[in-house]
């Protein structure tokens, strides 16, 4: 059984709660050999519910490593949590792409894009291989999404920030050709964008605590497509964490990763500035 490796601000989180448990039930459905056995928490005591990391370790039957040193040396295999504190994480990968290990960093992949580019050259500066990316990417919905136009996303969360990646991720990987501006119109907590790409097709994303996630457009003969986010999309995400451990391969263009972080930058930036169009840089 290979082991895995948490690596996290507070072991006590949502992802952290989860995980365990897929990676198991993948294992057993597919044959896969994994288990979360390491875990360190930069800071002890969660946030969220009180629950220290030795209290989430003796919970989820993992070991907590004194450092994130220990846990790296121990483990077959890597992951990087903190899914609300993206600004984490390029500290936490310049020791753990050191060791070479396959990893996996949990999503907003970076705080901005120049520091997701700083993660990418750690990454070649190691060779090792790692990915990012929103589990929405693993929506059945998405999956088989046929080309469309004029495309719409919808979703909501907590907070416009750290779940605007979602809405992101959906767009980049369903949207051939890259995205070169984007536009806000703030309406209370809605956040209503407009995104162009290079070859002038528009998209659009609505953001709004509470919203389930979907997504919409026109075929190439102009019948409309819409669909709700409704197939269990994490189990899918994790198991394709797991191939990734077993064979290395990304499963998908790294170059979406930072188109996606460039437009989440875009977007953020024009948010201060509300209807006004803004520059994705590349």
């Amino acid at each position: 059984m290979k082991a895995i490796g948490f690596i996290d601000y507070y072991l006590s989180e949502w992802h952290a709660n989860n995980y365990p448990q897929w990676i198991k039930e993948v294992c057993q459905r597919t044959g896969l050999d994994y288990t979360v056995a390491y875990a360190w928490g930069e800071q002890d005591i969660s946030p969220v519910d009180g629950v220290t990391g030795a209290q989430w370790c003796e919970k989820m039957g993992v070991t907590l490593c004194p450092t994130l040193e220990e846990v790296c040396q121990k483990s077959d295999v890597l992951i990087i949590l903190a899914p609300s504190d993206p600004e984490k994480h390029l500290g936490y990968a310049q020791q753990v792409l050191s060791y070479g290990k396959p990893t996996y960093i949990d999503k907003t992949f970076a705080p901005d894009g120049e520091t997701a580019k700083a993660i990418f050259a750690l990454g070649e500066q190691y060779n090792t291989p790692f990915f990012s990316t929103s589990a929405l990417r693993y929506a059945e919905e998405l999956a088989d999404m046929p080309p469309v136009r004029g495309l719409s996303v919808m979703g909501g969360g907590g907070n416009f920030p750290e779940y605007v990646i979602h809405l992101v991720e959906m767009a980049v990987a369903v949207t051939p050709s890259p995205f070169h501006r984007v536009k806000v119109h703030v309406a209370g907590e809605r956040r209503l964008c407009c995104l162009e790409t290079v070859d002038k097709d528009t998209a659009a994303m609505v953001y709004c605590p509470g919203m389930d996630f979907a997504l919409g457009g026109d075929t190439a003969d102009g019948q409309p497509v819409y669909r709700v986010v409704q197939s269990d999309f994490f189990p899918r995400l994790i198991e394709s964490i797991l191939r990734f451990f077993e064979d290395g391969k990304l499963p998908f263009d790294p170059a979406q990763t930072l188109q996606a972080m460039a437009v989440r930058d875009a977007l953020l930036l024009a948010e201060k500035q509300p209807d006004v169009w803004v520059s994705v840089k590349q």
